[in-house]
């Protein structure tokens, strides 16, 4: 696998390479991997992202990405749209022509991975952000889920996993180990300031504009309003817990999801999705994501990066954040009971919070710059050009 950085990949006749990124919706171009489409412009990649148009199509092309939008695209698995959705992408892929066909997310990774060998494009990479199935799911999910994605892994050139555990879960379901590595994953440090005056200016005005008191705790969680974020349990804890703090969370709606939430929930104050996220987290004295499912938090990742204590899911995506007791608090997915515990000791105890914040901060700095993963999918585009023979050059 990869072993050193291109500075700049070129193609034949030193042409710019061209690259195109596969998610299912726009947000996901704009909140996941924005900094990822950011490197590939600054290395001189035609860069391309591709997915079913949003809001955030002109957000994405100010990075310098060229946007092509897939109408038919969803997120849910719709037989006669899908199909519709896989006539566009090959148009697309014909039309552009990528050197890389880079797919993301769980249904475009699938269709993706196998449609841009049937289209030919030279080098085709996935990255896992995390299998859609847990060991709590009917076996039946279970399989399909493992399945489909064995079964794309065998269209790829390489397989990219931001957590260690869906690497060896695949891996017995057969990827080859030689085409597959584990990148982890990283956020925009530089988006977050350490404690400090900037910080505490962030602070101040964004808690001032909410009507938070003077002493109040402020716990927030951050992710789409869906009941596989752990909303509800996060409500009955908050419910619990009540005059000890002020609960909020923030994200947007995803009505197309079969577990969208709609309802009030009685306890936890609904914000809706914000564009000043440096600023919530400075706002926030306690951060929670009791989620069911993560490839590897990114809203955990930007809370470490901004020093806040954290109550999370003791499951894959979280585990990685850091470890339990040292730089935050794991507690069982699902457990009303054990995410109000969890809190009720940060909320409680001071001196551990500010132990939690600082070792956060600490791991972040260390652990998830998103330029660093950015380089490793530039050094495998390279790896795979060299073992196919590639007419690629480097300067």
């Amino acid at each position: 696998m990869p072993d050193r950085l291109p500075l700049r990949l070129r193609g034949e006749d030193g042409r710019p390479l061209r690259v195109a990124h596969l998610t299912t919706v726009d947000m996901s171009l704009h909140l996941l991997l924005a900094t990822e489409l950011a490197v590939d412009v600054e290395h001189g990649l035609e860069t391309y992202g591709l997915s079913a148009p949003g809001p955030y199509r002109q957000r994405i092309e100010q990075l310098g990405v060229q946007h092509r939008p897939l109408p038919s695209l969803t997120r849910a698995w719709q037989p006669a749209a899908d199909l519709a959705a896989a006539r566009e992408l090959l148009a697309a892929l014909r039309e552009i022509r990528p050197d890389v066909l880079h797919t993301h997310n769980p249904k475009t990774g699938v269709l993706g991975r196998i449609l841009g060998r049937l289209a030919r494009v030279p080098v085709v990479v996935n990255t896992c952000h995390g299998l859609w199935a847990q060991a709590h799911d009917p076996l039946a999910k279970r399989l399909l889920v493992l399945g489909a994605e064995a079964f794309a892994a065998r269209f790829s050139h390489a397989e990219l996993y931001q957590n260690a555990e869906d690497h060896r879960t695949l891996a017995r379901w057969g990827v080859p180990a030689h085409r597959a590595r584990v990148v982890g994953n990283g956020v925009d440090l530089d988006r977050f300031p350490a404690p400090g005056p900037a910080r505490d200016e962030l602070r101040t005005r964004l808690r001032n504009r909410l009507g938070v008191r003077d002493g109040e705790l402020l716990v927030g969680g951050v992710g789409r309003r869906v009941a596989e974020k752990g909303i509800r349990e996060y409500a009955e804890a908050a419910r619990a817990l009540a005059g000890k703090a002020r609960f909020v969370w923030i994200g947007p709606d995803d009505p197309d999801k079969p577990d969208a939430l709609r309802a009030a929930e009685a306890g936890l104050e609904f914000l809706g999705s914000r564009d000043d996220m440096p600023a919530v987290y400075a706002a926030l004295d306690v951060f929670v994501l009791p989620s069911y499912r993560e490839g590897f938090s990114r809203s955990g990742m930007e809370a470490a990066a901004s020093g806040l204590p954290m109550v999370l899911s003791d499951i894959r995506g979280c585990r990685e954040i850091g470890v339990h007791d040292r730089d935050l608090l794991l507690a069982p997915a699902a457990d009303a009971a054990a995410l109000t515990a969890a809190l009720d000791r940060l909320l409680t105890e001071p001196p551990l919070r500010i132990r939690l914040g600082a070792a956060a901060r600490r791991r972040a700095l260390d652990r998830f710059d998103q330029r660093t993963v950015a380089r490793t999918s530039l050094e495998t585009y390279a790896a795979v050009a060299r073992r196919r023979g590639l007419p690629w050059t480097t300067d």
